[in-house]
């Protein structure tokens, strides 16, 4: 089972019809137990960075989330649940974040339409279990203002422009994050979803 945590931050629903639709079972985790439970991990979510950091704080979700990656568990950040895995935000000052991944969340370079909002492509730059049946430049579709930017270049598996090249999916080992909306992104963003729910499958 993968839990989906609901933190307060936004879009958990559609994500848990997402992965209904491709037959991946999940259930809502509203307390730490649940994602100490869980053999996969989704954090979804929109909104402010530091809010965000307050109430899975305050909830001892991100304990559970700790250890949930210590523990080897599959772990999926989608939008805002990306920006978290990392250690600092920029946004609305410098705010710590969970530190699982190195490197920052920045803004998006100014001159340009903020929030990036639609279609856009990936580039793929290297093949994973998450990627399986994914084609290169595929489009899938974003809402965001902020971008991470990894220290280590190796955490990038695919690319996309908006004024800046960024990581739109970082991983390693199971522990991914996706800057856009795969439950939002048609056939195949439910792709990548299933795929993560064969990644826990199999582990």
């Amino acid at each position: 089972m993968i839990a989906i945590i609901d933190y307060g931050m936004g879009n958990l629903r559609s994500v848990h019809k997402g992965f209904e639709k491709v037959g991946v079972k999940t259930v809502v985790a509203v307390n730490p137990g649940q994602i100490d439970e869980a053999d996969g991990v989704v954090l979804p979510g929109v909104g402010a960075f530091a809010d965000a950091m307050v109430n899975l704080r305050s909830g001892g979700m991100g304990d559970a989330i700790h250890r949930a990656v210590e523990a080897g568990k599959p772990f999926l950040g989608i939008c805002l649940g990306q920006q978290l895995l990392f250690e600092t935000s920029e946004e609305w000052g410098i705010s710590e974040g969970l530190g699982i991944f190195p490197g920052r969340v920045r803004r998006l370079p100014e001159g340009l339409k903020i929030p990036h909002m639609g279609w856009n492509q990936l580039e793929i730059k290297r093949p994973d279990p998450l990627l399986e049946g994914i084609p290169d430049l595929s489009s899938f579709y974003f809402v965001h203002s902020y971008y991470v930017d990894p220290a280590k270049e190796e955490l990038a598996l695919a690319l996309t422009e908006y004024g800046v090249r960024f990581a739109c999916i970082v991983g390693k080992g199971n522990i991914y994050g996706i800057q856009f909306h795969p439950e939002k992104s048609s056939t195949l963003g439910l792709k990548i979803l299933e795929n993560f729910g064969r990644v826990v499958e199999g582990c």
